[in-house]
């Protein structure tokens, strides 16, 4: 049995009128009789009743063709996720990030690509950097967002925003505070030094600048678990500037560093892999930021 069989026998059964079939099919009536006949052979059923006056369905033809209706249109959709997964337009898009960037940005991508891309499944995974790197080497994600530095030769990037850093603290608790120093001996939490030992050890210089090394007690793996301990009263930290924008409780504030304390944000795909979905998420990222 063959789709032809199925799509023969389905336009019999609709236009009930072998004449009018063949020509909806561009094809002859004899041939097109010999193709049911070779239908009913096979399911060993007759499936129209003839005359010469009309052409009706048995009960097994109408059991039939309800059946084979479901099939055909399932088949229709199959075909056309397997033509849009092959075009790169469905299928999954795995996209890791950092717990300390801008989720609204990533639920305006999100909103964006479903917009865009109706049949495609998107993953998020928060993962750490060196996570981050290891996964697109290893083609397990299809696009990150890590901070610098960025150290692979099976990595594209490009930088999606340069970000400051800022003392965050309870002013409820603390009062104004003029200068970092001023802060040297309170308890400080930073994230979690063997999920992120690089950012980790970009605080502690920073501080180590301002002339004292802080007293880590608290740290977290989660950027909103430290801002929760620092609203709590449970110690300060040092974190992006650009979080200011996501926390903004009324007991916190946020007192921008000297501007030469950066860190990148770089947009990180697999090396010398094409992807029409990469490509349109790193150019609404880039005109996110900038806008």
């Amino acid at each position: 049995m063959e789709i032809r069989h199925l799509k023969y026998f389905l336009a019999v059964a609709e236009e009930l009128n072998f004449t009018k079939a063949s020509e909806r099919l561009c094809i002859s009536q004899p041939p097109l009789s010999r193709q049911i006949k070779e239908l009913e052979d096979e399911l060993g059923a007759k499936l129209f009743e003839r005359s010469n006056k009309k052409v009706t369905l048995t009960e097994a033809g109408k059991y039939f063709k309800e059946e084979v209706t479901k099939q055909l249109q399932g088949l229709e959709s199959i075909t056309l996720k397997t033509k849009k997964i092959a075009e790169n337009v469905s299928g999954e898009y795995r996209i890791g990030y950092i717990s300390s960037t801008f989720s609204a940005q990533i639920a305006k991508l999100v909103q964006f690509l479903t917009q865009q891309y109706p049949f495609l499944k998107i993953k998020l995974y928060e993962v750490s950097t060196a996570k981050q790197i290891l996964a697109l080497e290893q083609h397990k994600l299809d696009l990150g967002i890590i901070r610098a530095p960025l150290v692979s030769t099976k990595i594209s990037s490009k930088l999606w925003f340069k970000d400051q850093y800022s003392l965050v603290f309870n002013h409820e608790l603390l009062g104004q505070v003029k200068k970092l120093a001023e802060v040297k001996d309170k308890v400080f939490v930073f994230f979690n030094k063997e999920y992120a030992p690089v950012y980790y050890h970009s605080l502690v210089e920073i501080c180590s600048q301002y002339g004292f090394i802080p007293n880590v007690v608290h740290e977290s793996n989660n950027i909103n678990s430290i801002i929760q301990l620092v609203r709590n009263g449970l110690g300060v930290s040092i974190v992006p500037s650009s979080l200011k924008h996501n926390h903004q409780y009324p007991e916190l504030t946020f007192w921008d560093l000297d501007k030469k304390y950066t860190t990148d944000v770089l947009i990180a795909t697999p090396k010398n892999e094409k992807s029409e979905i990469s490509e349109v998420v790193v150019s609404f990222l880039l005109d996110a930021i900038s806008s």
